[in-house]
Parts: structure tokens; C-alpha cells; sequence
């Protein structure tokens, strides 16, 4: 990618990513306070302030690596700390507090779906074209983060999930994958494997939101 392709590619991405993983990581703080877990609140994570999620590898640096090679847009923000054991149904609670951010991302995704609608409906206007791109990265980033985050990987929402709704040897047997579960991303991100997985999920999501929205 050129140098003024990968400025324009930051200046219309960054409001997008920004709002993708705070409002990702604070769904998280925000629904475990409900089910009874105060860390978050307590450490100041359930924010709208981006500067309190931001990690400058996963967030930052990763992501314009991905830019620059090209394939699946990867990243991660510093997860919203939850102590499971102090929510009021552990197991069950675990559930909501991991969906949450998938959730969340599936909001925005289609919050920027219509963003783009209403941008095309301007055409020729000196903000459509801007809002266009950054409504398509928009989409773009939702869907892929929340795609992500469903696989059944501790320590992916995914992989909390599953812990939630196994019985509890098989849920205890996955629990034990969770130290090693992000060398296991990053080792499947640096090969085709992790497309192979996401982009067929990730272009289903995107038919659906196309038809919905007709775009």
C-alpha cells in the first residue's frame, strides 16, 4: 500500500476502530456490573473515553500491519477486567457478559449500514464520499471483530460462551486452553488459517447487512 493510500485508509478507519473496541470493551464492563461484578466500574473501564482501551500493539500497531499486508483487519483492545467469581450466577452470568461485546459490534455494524444509506443517498455532496468510506470501514470492522470474537477460543467472548454453556468437565477441559488461547489466535492470524475461518462467516454477515439495508 502507498504511503498516501495507507493515510487516507487510517483517516477514514480511525473514528470507526475507535468506537468498534470502546464500545466493545464497555458493553463488557457494563453488563457485568449489572450481573453483580464492580471491577470495571471500579477501575474506570465502563468509558466512552478510548484512551482507557487503547493497547498500542493490538490496537495500533498490529492493525496497521494488517493494513500494509493486506487480509483479515486484526487487533485487539485491553480487555475489561471481569472477576466471573463475584457475578451473581458465575457460570450463567458468564453468558451475557461475553456476548455483550459481540453485541455490541453487531449494533455498530448496522448503525454505520444505515450511516451509509443515508450517504448514499447524497450523491455528489462534498460529505458523501468521505462518509461513505468511513461508513464501509465501519461495517467492515464490526462484522469482522464480532465474527472474531465468536470463535470458541478462551479467551475470545467466544470461548466464554462455550465455557458458559458446556457441562462443567467439558467447560473446565476448555477453561484450560485460556493461557495459551492468544498465542493460538496470533499463530492462526500469521497464517491463512484464521482467514479460511472468518472469511466465510464474515461475508455471510455482510450479505445479510447488504440485503437488510439494500446496499
Amino acid at each position: 500500500m502507498q504511503l498516501d493510500q495507507l493515510i487516507q485508509t487510517i483517516s477514514l478507519a480511525a473514528i470507526p476502530v475507535l468506537f468498534a473496541i470502546t464500545l466493545h470493551e464497555a458493553a463488557h464492563g457494563y453488563v457485568a456490573r449489572h450481573f453483580g461484578d464492580m471491577t470495571a466500574y471500579q477501575q474506570g473501564r465502563i468509558s466512552l473515553n478510548p484512551l482507557r482501551h487503547i493497547d498500542p500493539i493490538g490496537t495500533v500497531l498490529v492493525p496497521l500491519l494488517t493494513m500494509l499486508v493486506g487480509g483479515i483487519l486484526f487487533g485487539w483492545a485491553k480487555p475489561v477486567p471481569v472477576n466471573f467469581a463475584a457475578l451473581r450466577r458465575p457460570k450463567q452470568d458468564m453468558l451475557w457478559v461475553a456476548i455483550a461485546g459481540p453485541a455490541s459490534n453487531l449494533v455498530m455494524a448496522l448503525g454505520w449500514a444505515l450511516l451509509y444509506k443515508f450517504a448514499w443517498s447524497f450523491p455528489g455532496s462534498y460529505f458523501a464520499e468521505p462518509l461513505l468510506g468511513m461508513a464501509e470501514w465501519g461495517i467492515k470492522i464490526n462484522v469482522v471483530l464480532m465474527v472474531l470474537n465468536l470463535l470458541p477460543l478462551p479467551p475470545l467472548d467466544g470461548g466464554r460462551v462455550a465455557i458458559s454453556l458446556l457441562p462443567y468437565r467439558q467447560a473446565f477441559q476448555l477453561s484450560k486452553i485460556e493461557p495459551y488461547g492468544m498465542f493460538i489466535l496470533i499463530f492462526l492470524a500469521i497464517t491463512p488459517v484464521l482467514g479460511w475461518i472468518l472469511l466465510p462467516l464474515v461475508r455471510l454477515v455482510y450479505k445479510l447487512i447488504s440485503v437488510l439495508f439494500g446496499i
